[in-house]
């Protein structure tokens, strides 16, 4: 089983080809056979995707998931806890450029 994961050009969250739009949740992911670079040069050309790629797919128990674990966390988000991080605005942010 083949699918395709790219990331949306507007925001930059990972997105997944569903086979007729981009849905953010890996369990909407269709296989795309050998269809998956035409799809991803008439999405990438639309603009409406980037850095897209064709992967192997597997099916669980709970819908496709990606079978390579670099792509299963790319499906399930960040790593980190998103609280513990700086962020711009922080009062002590500045103090860690060096």
């Amino acid at each position: 089983m083949k699918i395709v994961t790219g990331n949306d050009l507007k925001s930059g969250a990972v997105t997944w080809w569903d086979g007729s739009i981009w849905s953010l949740h890996v369990a909407d992911a269709a296989d795309v056979g050998e269809h998956g670079e035409a799809i991803i040069a008439t999405e990438q050309a639309a603009r409406r995707v980037v850095s897209a790629y064709v992967i192997d797919g597997e099916l669980s128990p709970d819908g496709i998931r990606p079978a390579h674990i670099k792509d299963r966390i790319r499906a399930l988000g960040p790593t980190v806890r998103l609280d513990l991080s700086l962020k711009p605005a922080d009062a002590d942010a500045g103090m860690w450029v060096i």
